[in-house]
């Protein structure tokens, strides 16, 4: 399957919010990548409740089979600057379904430090899709001066610990079965730009780096 790269150029303050990724995961299975609105609302909701109880517990550290309205309404309202949000669709799917979302939210306005937080729908996972999501997530972060992100992650969740331990984030600590990690947004970067064998990520760094089609 020929790889697509579109984009837009970026905002003149140099926000990259504004560009959209074409690509395919690992197995083909094309997709699309944008940032997230408050618009996505609903679609957050509709995908937080496809995932598995699972992936629910991994994720919010809840297997309740719906959150509350507040947390849906929280993970939805993104303003590009303190509450960074990228989300991918499958574009081959009927209806393009919300099918993965990462998100990094800033322990206080305009500060350097954040939270990142990362959930991809079960049949999607293992498919390369939570480093095209991140990649997208870290360039955001760079361009609006977030340099550092806090990961919590619980000890049983193998696949995140394996996630963000490639992109060269520091253990921090562990208590009451969580582990923490802290992550530096340009080492992380670093980490995958040598990633040749991710073409997903790599579609992703030229067209948000390259700010334009590639």
């Amino acid at each position: 399957m020929d790889r697509q790269v579109q984009g837009q150029a970026p905002k003149p303050a140099g926000r990259i919010d504004d560009i959209a990724v074409h690509s395919a995961l690992n197995d083909g299975t094309a997709v699309y990548l944008r940032a997230i609105t408050p618009d996505d609302e609903e679609r957050i909701r509709e995908g937080i409740a496809k995932l598995s109880a699972e992936s629910r517990y991994l994720r919010f550290f809840s297997p309740a089979p719906a959150l509350p309205d507040a947390v849906i309404h929280r993970l939805a309202d993104v303003d590009g600057h303190d509450h960074i949000a990228w989300g991918a669709l499958c574009s081959e799917c009927p209806g393009w379904p919300a099918i993965g979302a990462v998100h990094a939210v800033r322990h206080r306005a305009g500060g350097p430090v954040g939270e990142f937080s990362v959930a991809v729908l079960d049949e999607f996972q293992g498919r390369g899709l939570a480093r095209m999501m991140t990649a997208a997530l870290l360039v955001d972060c760079r361009a609006e001066g977030l340099a550092v992100l806090d990961v919590h992650i619980l000890s049983e969740n193998a696949a995140a610990k394996r996630l963000v331990k490639s992109l060269n984030a520091e253990w921090t600590g562990e208590s009451a079965g969580v582990a923490e990690y802290r992550l530096d947004v340009a080492a992380a970067l670093a980490a995958l730009r040598g990633d040749g064998d991710a073409p997903g990520v790599q579609d992703v760094l030229r067209a948000l780096e390259g700010g334009g089609d590639a």
